[in-house]
């Protein structure tokens, strides 16, 4: 989907964090969460992170973008932190938890510098 040399590619097309953010959510979903109500909430995080990644990117003033990256941060965390919860609930794998974590910490990262 990201096309860096298509000129008509939409903003958060150039942005490393938004295909972060598509990692994230594959990974989320690779997790395969036995527990319907926290496979549903990783789910939803990770696809707000996802939008809001490409709505901030889009968003025309700097204090705009920086409030929907910081929206973003957030649904990352969360993301991570349910399969976190999932695995040691015993819903999920561990290893799947640790590559939800570190590409959501990779990407709270990339959306903290994109906010100053």
């Amino acid at each position: 989907m990201t096309n860096e040399t298509n000129p008509r590619a939409l903003p958060h097309h150039r942005l490393v964090a938004y295909a972060v953010a598509v990692e994230l959510l594959a990974a989320v979903r690779a997790s395969k969460i036995a527990d319907a109500r926290l496979r549903e909430q990783a789910l939803r995080a990770a696809v707000s992170a996802c939008c809001n990644v490409a709505e901030g990117a889009a968003r025309p003033s700097a204090a705009d973008k920086a409030r929907v990256f910081g929206i973003a941060r957030a649904e990352a965390a969360e993301a991570a932190a349910a399969v976190e919860i999932a695995a040691m609930a015993g819903f999920a794998p561990r290893a799947n938890a640790e590559t939800c974590v570190a590409l959501a910490s990779r990407l709270y990262g990339l959306l903290h510098g994109l906010m100053r």
